[in-house]
């Protein structure tokens, strides 16, 4: 596997750290959870829905294949064994608020002073500099104070909603994976490790190229309504179907446009499919609401299905998991107990992915002569 003989160890909690980790492990990486000696560790071993073993789903999808350590790095004799468990690794993840690690002992230049190879990566809200350094924050205050939050406005009361998806921690954890690798390849090259600052505020806003138009072109905020990505483009939007169901368009290209339109006997329609999203797409978002409208769910997948058009049906989280494709695409993984698991994203034809589905256990109370087994490197 790519990653085999790499050691991690993961200071990292909730979600974009431990999913990057959790991805490093699935690739053949040695990850060592450094959990904390407070009597619960990892936060998520005790947060949301539990499987049928008792076990926290979230937990199960972010500590896969890993191992496990708890330590007060308060204490002398921890924190000694922490920079012992440093000096043997390749890469560490820590994302507690900036400063922290440097009065813990355990900074970038504390532990680089002891093994110069070190890759070190710290995931934080809003970064190691700046006047927001020091603020406190998770994915939602992030995605507020990025702006990002502000294009979930809906089309009646003109409020904001609360986002579907932590996308300011997803953003984060792809960009802190993609520089850890970069450094590693790097490493290869000149035998220095590197110091990685990553902040959740800088890669939400790095992925948006597609929506800062007005921002940049206008000196304007987006009005969302009016946008080809919030529905401000008839042939990209939510339809209602007769049923309650959904449907979306998804593609406003013109020959999608013509397929369609083709399809529903109403050409005339097109030069305006083909226009600029925004208050003159009202007359063919108009004819959509009521055309979806006049038909169920089921009869539009039969009519859309032999048509050349981005288009889908609305599913819920669990249709999606469930559907022939996520099992092909080796998605929804099950270990031998038949739990699930969310499977690797990353497709490998050389050397793929190869989840182990043990979980760490905790112990908060495990005397510290484990380090004699652990820090000699894997094979």
């Amino acid at each position: 596997m790519k990653l085999t003989g790499i050691r991690v160890l993961d200071l990292s909690q909730f979600l974009p750290g431990p999913h990057l980790t959790m991805t490093m492990a699935d690739h053949g990486a040695d990850v060592i959870m450094v959990e904390p000696k407070n009597g619960v560790g990892e936060p998520v071993r005790a947060m949301g829905t539990r499987a049928a073993d008792g076990t926290a789903v979230w937990f199960r999808n972010i500590a896969r294949g890993k191992r496990s350590v708890a330590l007060d790095l308060k204490n002398k004799d921890d924190l000694a064994a922490f920079l012992k468990l440093a000096d043997e690794a390749d890469v560490i993840v820590e994302a507690f608020r900036p400063g922290v690690v440097a009065r813990l002992g355990i900074g970038y230049d504390a532990v680089a002073a002891r093994n110069p190879r070190i890759v070190y990566c710290s995931i934080s809200a809003f970064g190691q500099n700046g006047p927001l350094r020091d603020k406190p924050s998770h994915d939602l205050g992030v995605q507020a104070l990025a702006g990002t939050l502000d294009l979930s406005r809906g089309f009646s009361d003109d409020k904001p909603n609360m986002p579907n998806l932590v996308a300011a921690d997803m953003a984060s954890s792809l960009t802190a994976l993609s520089a850890i690798l970069m450094a590693l390849v790097a490493r290869e090259r000149t035998d220095k490790g590197e110091y990685i600052d990553i902040a959740m505020y800088d890669s939400l806003i790095a992925w948006t190229p597609n929506i800062v138009g007005s921002v940049f072109g206008q000196d304007r905020a987006p009005v969302p309504h009016e946008m080809r990505n919030y529905g401000g483009q008839a042939m990209n939007r939510i339809y209602e179907t007769g049923d309650g169901g959904f449907i979306v368009l998804a593609g406003s290209e013109a020959k999608f446009s013509e397929n369609l339109l083709k399809a529903l006997g109403r050409l005339d329609f097109l030069d305006l499919a083909r226009g600029e999203p925004g208050p003159s797409q009202q007359p063919l978002i108009d004819f959509f609401t009521a055309t979806f409208k006049s038909k169920t769910r089921a009869e539009w997948e039969a009519f859309l299905g032999p048509i050349d058009l981005c288009w889908a049906p609305v599913r819920t989280l669990k249709d999606g998991f469930n559907d022939a494709h996520a099992a092909a695409r080796a998605m929804l993984l099950h270990d031998g107990n038949r739990n699930p698991h969310i499977g690797p994203a990353i497709k490998f034809r050389h050397g793929p992915a190869e989840p182990k589905f043990d979980l760490p256990d905790y112990a908060p109370g495990k005397r510290i002569t484990w380090l004699s087994e652990v820090l000699p490197k894997p094979e």
